[in-house]
């Protein structure tokens, strides 16, 4: 194992937490009303229903699939399916969910580009976030097609063992285990790492608020120009 290995899966997570953690907090401290899912549905709707609805539902499932099937220990699942059942089922329910989620994020890539109004109220950040997202599930989608050459669940195994010593902080135990796996796999769990650290710098903080928030925030004074 080198290094360089373990810096990216080993090391890197925690950083990429961390700066999730202290980022997202002093945003929601110094800059409240930033956080918001800035929402271009009232400058023109047309289109936009089904193109947030698509995506929305792809990502929350695919999101659900990844925790459940990376973070459930090996002897748990087993009680109710087998490793090689386990992965046809991800590949079946990630590939559907994840073809709905590729889908609707075309579509609202198309329709923030080509919206003139709406082109013209997005930041940098609200198109770049767009196209890593896109950059993201084209590699998920990319590694069902790999993982047809291995129906035996060895891959899931280790991409399971590598987060659950993520989270059990074993950083050394979490770069041996995704080690032999492919490049697109890395590829992969390297950009998921990464949308942690762009989480608080974008619109994706939307995903943790809750309305009850804006109750307790200061009202917003707003000044008639001239």
């Amino acid at each position: 194992m080198s290094n360089f290995n373990l810096l990216l899966f080993g090391v890197y997570p925690y950083i990429a937490l961390a700066i999730c953690l202290i980022g997202s907090w002093a945003r929601f401290d110094w800059s409240q009303y930033t956080w918001r899912a800035g929402s271009s549905q009232m400058l023109d709707g047309k289109g936009m229903r089904m193109a947030s609805n698509l995506f929305h539902v792809g990502i929350i499932f695919v999101l659900a699939g990844h925790f459940v099937g990376l973070l459930t220990p090996h002897a748990l699942y087993h009680h109710v399916i087998s490793t090689e059942h386990k992965q046809l089922l991800a590949m079946v329910s990630g590939g559907v969910f994840g073809v709905l989620c590729l889908i609707g994020l075309i579509m609202l890539i198309k329709r923030r580009l080509n919206n003139p109004r709406i082109r013209a109220t997005s930041s940098t950040s609200d198109i770049m976030i767009l196209f890593v997202l896109l950059a993201q599930l084209i590699l998920g989608l990319l590694t069902i097609v790999a993982s047809t050459q291995h129906l035996d669940g060895s891959v899931m195994v280790m991409l399971g063992d590598w987060a659950q010593s993520v989270v059990t902080l074993q950083p050394l135990k979490a770069a041996q285990a995704i080690a032999p796996v492919g490049i697109i796999y890395k590829l992969h769990v390297f950009l998921g790492v990464t949308l942690f650290v762009l989480f608080p710098f974008t619109r994706l903080v939307h995903i943790v608020s809750a309305p009850i928030w804006y109750l307790g925030r200061r009202y917003q004074i707003v000044r008639q120009k001239g």
